[in-house]
């Protein structure tokens, strides 16, 4: 029941994958950056998805712990410039959904795919995730400062997540070894 507990949750936030708020979209000057800053505590998607990323990344170990929060952070500042250039895509609302699901559904499972795969799938979710922001951008906004911003929570989230999977677990009684 404790592995498969993440994926009821995030199944239970799949209504706020497409919440988007208006007021984090669309300022200019240095209120992008606060805007920016701010975001990514809008939504349970937002929150869901970076945190687990860094769990999962911890889950994994090795070279992962710096390669999943780095390829997640990176593929959302791509997407969403790629988003201002005029690039459409149809399916990113339903990539963002995806995203949680699926990450759920390998921390549930304790799924531990070669690193590649693991970087491939985290740079998806985090350039579906990025490109959301960048579509939903309103003219004379500062991209820059609005990244800018994001990004700042964006490792933050990632952090948390990738300490809370690194934290020791005390008192933990391995099966072979009950007395």
């Amino acid at each position: 029941m404790k592995r498969s507990l993440p994926l009821p949750l995030l199944l239970g936030s799949a209504m706020t994958a497409a919440a988007h708020p208006a007021e984090f979209h669309g300022v200019a000057g240095s209120e992008a950056a606060i805007s920016g800053l701010l975001h990514p505590f809008s939504g349970l998607d937002h929150l869901l998805v970076m945190i687990a990323v860094g769990l999962w990344a911890a889950r994994i170990g090795g070279a992962a712990v710096s390669l999943l929060p780095l390829a997640f952070a990176g593929s959302m500042l791509s997407g969403g410039f790629l988003a201002l250039s005029g690039m459409r895509l149809a399916a990113v609302e339903p990539g963002i959904l995806a995203s949680l699901l699926l990450l759920g559904a390998a921390l549930g499972m304790s799924w531990r795919p070669p690193l590649a795969i693991a970087a491939l799938f985290v740079g998806c979710a985090g350039f579906c995730h990025g490109f959301a922001h960048g579509a939903e951008m309103a003219p004379g906004t500062s991209a820059s400062l609005y990244f800018s911003g994001m990004m700042v929570s964006t490792l933050l989230l990632l952090g948390l997540g990738l300490g809370a999977g690194l934290l020791p677990v005390r008192n933990r009684c391995p099966i072979g070894s009950l007395p």
